[in-house]
């Protein structure tokens, strides 16, 4: 597995405990961190954390663009995993220059595959499509 797609399935891991757990992020960390048998390259290490931290420090901003395109489904309707794989990657997509989009959607599309529901990689996947066209079109025209 690459060392981008590990981070960032531990990412997930850790931002599913903080939602489902309340624990703070730094107390989420500590405690995945120590328990995770997986050895981990320090640049892996930093980019899983960088992750977390860009989608919770922005989750606001990143929660309104999500219900923005979402028809007839709150955020608090969605799959925890299917909600955290769009913020991660919606993370990556709007406040990360060195990840191309595409990258960040097919991520997040295999993320669902492998831990959302059935339909998760279509669901992330028409999400994430329809914002990559508007928002980062903005973001790039600024």
């Amino acid at each position: 597995m690459r060392k981008r797609t590990f981070a960032r399935e531990c990412a997930l891991k850790i931002l599913y405990r903080i939602e489902i757990s309340k624990e703070s992020v730094d107390s989420s960390f500590k405690d995945f961190w120590s328990k995770t048998a997986e050895s981990m390259d320090k640049e892996s290490h930093d980019f899983a954390e960088a992750l977390v931290k860009g989608a919770c420090e922005n989750i606001k901003t990143i929660d309104e663009i999500i219900s923005k395109y979402t028809d007839n489904w709150s955020i608090s309707r969605m799959a925890v995993i299917d909600r955290n794989i769009m913020r991660m990657s919606i993370y990556e997509m709007l406040y990360r220059d060195d990840i191309p989009p595409n990258v960040s959607i097919n991520e997040a599309i295999e993320l669902a595959k492998k831990y959302g529901d059935v339909d998760s990689g279509k669901f992330v996947n028409g999400i994430l499509d329809k914002i990559k066209k508007t928002e980062c079109k903005k973001i790039a025209s600024r």
